[in-house]
Order: C-alpha cells, then structure tokens, then sequence
C-alpha cells in the first residue's frame, strides 16, 4: 500500500529557515566565542645547535568588556598556564572600550607573571588617539595600572634582554600603530647589540611588518585580526581589520623571519564564527 506524500508546505519551510537561523546565531554567539582552542608551532631560531627548546605562551586581544567576562578570561589564562610555559607574552587589546572591573582584571591576570616572566605590549582599543574616537580612554593609564599591579611588563617602544635557559633573547616591544604610537627607532635603539641574541617583537597590528622590514628580528608576535573572527566559506573573513588579508591567524614565514599572529581570546560584538578563539604556545628550537 503506497503511503500518502507529504507536502512540505510554505509554512514548514520558512520554519526550518528560522529553526536553522536560530540555531546559527546561538552557535556564533554561544558557542563558538567561549569555545578555546590551543594553537601550537614549534620554531626553530636558534643560532647555534644543542640549545634547549622552550615553550613560549602568547595571549592576545582579550577585549574585556560586556561581551567578554572576567571569567572566561580566567578560563584562557588557566589554559594557557597548563601548557606550562617558560616566557608569556600579551599582544595587546586588553580591553574594548572603557572597563571599570581594575581589581577583578588585575586578579585575572596576575597568575602570569607568578607562573613565568611575562611582557606585553599595547592594542588599538587600549587607549589614546584612535581608541578615544570610538568611546575608549583617551590615554593607557588604565590598562598600564592593570599590568603595573598583576606585576606584568610592558614594552612600550622599549626593549629588554631576557634569558631563558640557555637563550639569550631581545624582546622588543612597540606602540600600536593605529594610536599613532608605534617608534621602531626608539624601540630599536634602545636594544643593547648582541649578535648571538634571538630577537622577538611584540607588535599588535600584523601590517607594521613592512615599517618593521629594515630592522633585525627573528620573530614578530601579533594578534589583531582575531583570526578573521567571522570566515564565511568561499568569501573568507570580509571584516578583518588588516590590510594584508594573507596573515590573518598562524605562523608565516617573511622575509627570512617568523611573524606569528593569533587568533586571540576575546572578540568585538560578541560572536566568532568558523574561528574559534586561541591561546597559542610557541615551541622555540
């Protein structure tokens, strides 16, 4: 006996449609953005052979704010401190606009510094002139009050030579390049010449690589990008806030050098999609 078809009618359509839409927009806002990930490279920079690899953590674009809770930026702090790192670096964007949690944000972060020698430097939304025009702090004091009291060190245009195991590294940290505070001069010379020294700089926008292309360095952190934050298939990531779409989350190689840039932790408006949010842990060989 032949079944009777089933008319799919209008009606049961455009309720699949909605069913679908609501099922998407619950994943992109409640999902994906709280779902972390652990981006792992190793690197090989070192200048002689036999030294010891070490495990490099960065974390990036944390955005506090409503859309980004203390908590979750606990949850990525606990993360990251599981892999065990020897040096932790900050990549800027610790806030989106202004935030007025300093106490439960410098406890938030203070377990770095406690776990490993840790340094930072400043993002677009972090203050000054071009985080004032979008309703942020007209100055850094804010986010330096934060890294000053979890006992974080932030290279702004500075440098400072660490060691780590048997590896002599030059960490040189710029101002952001969107607040017009970026002074590679200064961060440069500043840095005391040590030909056997392995450079890293922390730059928050991936684009300073081109003003950044005549002077030494073995490896550039970044964050920034988000990723992407929203990869559409076929269309890529159409909001990324970079010039050069090609480096938008990974490891590059450029110009004989590494630039790595992360995904990041937090985001802008609340959703992430086909881009889940990262700490990522640098092996350096």
């Amino acid at each position: 006996m032949n079944r009777p078809k089933t008319k799919f009618s209008r009606r049961k359509f455009l309720a699949t449609i909605g069913l679908a839409g609501l099922g998407g927009a619950t994943y992109v806002r409640w999902v994906e953005p709280h779902w972390l990930d652990v981006g792992r490279h190793k690197i090989h920079l070192s200048k002689s052979d036999g030294k010891t690899p070490f495990k490099v953590l960065q974390l990036s674009d944390f955005h506090a704010s409503p859309v980004v809770s203390i908590n979750f930026i606990k949850e990525s702090i606990r993360l990251g401190l599981n892999q065990q790192p020897d040096l932790i670096l900050l990549t800027g964007d610790f806030i989106t606009h202004k935030f007025d949690q300093l106490e439960e944000y410098v406890e938030a972060l203070a377990p770095l510094a406690k776990a490993a020698p840790t340094y930072a430097c400043l993002g677009n939304h972090d203050g000054g002139l071009w985080a004032v025009r979008g309703g942020g702090y007209e100055d850094t004091e804010f986010i330096r009050s934060v890294l000053t009291k979890a006992k974080v060190t932030l290279l702004h245009n500075a440098s400072q030579p660490v060691q780590i195991r048997d590896w002599n590294l030059m960490l040189v940290g710029l101002g952001d390049s969107w607040a017009e505070e970026m002074q590679p001069e200064a961060a440069f010379a500043r840095a005391p010449s040590n030909p056997g020294a392995t450079t890293i700089v922390l730059s928050h926008n991936p684009d300073t690589k081109m003003g950044l292309k005549s002077y030494a360095w073995d490896l550039m952190l970044c964050g920034h990008t988000h990723g992407g934050q929203v990869c559409l298939p076929l269309i890529g990531a159409p909001f990324a806030p970079v010039r050069d779409k090609k480096l938008l989350g990974g490891l590059y190689r450029w110009n004989n050098r590494w630039i790595h840039v992360t995904r990041g932790l937090g985001n802008l408006h609340g959703v992430r999609f086909n881009c889940r949010p990262e700490v990522s842990l640098l092996t350096l060989v």
